[in-house]
């Protein structure tokens, strides 16, 4: 499999409603695209195995227990603590190579193997870190997959909301904290850990394969153009940077007056 074909599949991951979107397939083929010399089937064979796992422990424990004890215990995934922004912790290929990586990259072995197992649970967009809702007998419960996938208690998310800079009244609702988010946003998260440590070390060819990941995986959005044309701009493909954003002016007429007055900015370098 080529780029281009990895592309395609992409498009069609992304043309898929919310409800039949494949988390794991897109995070897979995203890892694909990245570097299509790479065979994926190691990554597949790993989640089988987690998932085998886990029906097997799931006759013995909670689903929160027997959720870390097969991925973190069995399998040893775990948060990269040392190289914590290297690029491979967020591609999950590499993740099931290494079992290290985001709570993002890690959370979609967790969704994937739990999925397949009949349990509910999903991603949650918590502010500055990737956490995981699980449903219980007893209610919600949040999961941490970067350490350990340990519960993370009412009274820790509510401090850790107010770290990351929410106020007092917001941090206080657990509801909405912990609100679970369709799993498109999750293969778009993921894609932007890449798109900001690439363009963070000004490495542009890497930003616009990213960008134009996450442009294909959510084909409504005009806001992964606007990526694609900046990353493009600093490579000084400066046609191909007018090209995305062309596509989202498109797309949404919203962004229309932004996206005209960058195409204008990029023409001139043109001349």
């Amino acid at each position: 499999m080529n780029r281009e074909d990895t592309e395609a599949a992409l498009t069609r991951i992304g043309r898929e409603s919310d409800e039949r979107f494949d988390l794991f397939e897109a995070a897979l083929t995203c890892a694909m695209h990245e570097d299509p010399s790479r065979d994926p089937a190691p990554a597949r064979a790993l989640l089988l195995s987690a998932s085998e796992r886990l029906a097997e422990r799931l006759k013995m424990d909670r689903p929160e227990e027997a959720l870390a004890e097969v991925l973190s215990g069995d399998l040893n995934f775990t948060g990269d603590l040392i190289s914590y922004d290297h690029p491979a912790n967020a591609d999950l290929i590499a993740v099931a190579e290494r079992r290290k990586g985001l709570p993002v990259a890690l959370g979609v072995f967790y969704i994937g193997a739990a999925r397949r197992c009949g349990l509910g649970v999903n991603g949650v967009d918590f502010p500055a870190h990737f956490l995981l809702r699980v449903e219980t007998s007893d209610g919600p419960v949040a999961l941490d997959p970067f350490s350990h996938g340990r519960i993370v208690l009412p009274s820790e998310l509510t401090s850790r909301a107010l770290q990351a800079g929410l106020t007092p009244g917001v941090a206080d609702r657990l509801e909405e904290l912990m609100a679970p988010v369709p799993d498109r946003a999750v293969a778009i998260r993921l894609e932007n850990n890449i798109f900001a440590r690439a363009s963070a070390k000004r490495d542009f060819a890497r930003a616009e394969r990213s960008a134009l990941r996450r442009a294909l995986l959510d084909p409504k959005d005009h806001r992964p153009w606007l990526d694609v044309a900046a990353a493009r701009e600093g490579q000084g493909a400066l046609v191909g940077a007018q090209q995305a954003l062309g596509m989202a002016q498109t797309l949404d007429g919203g962004a229309a007056i932004a996206a005209r007055a960058a195409r204008e900015r990029v023409r001139m370098k043109l001349n």
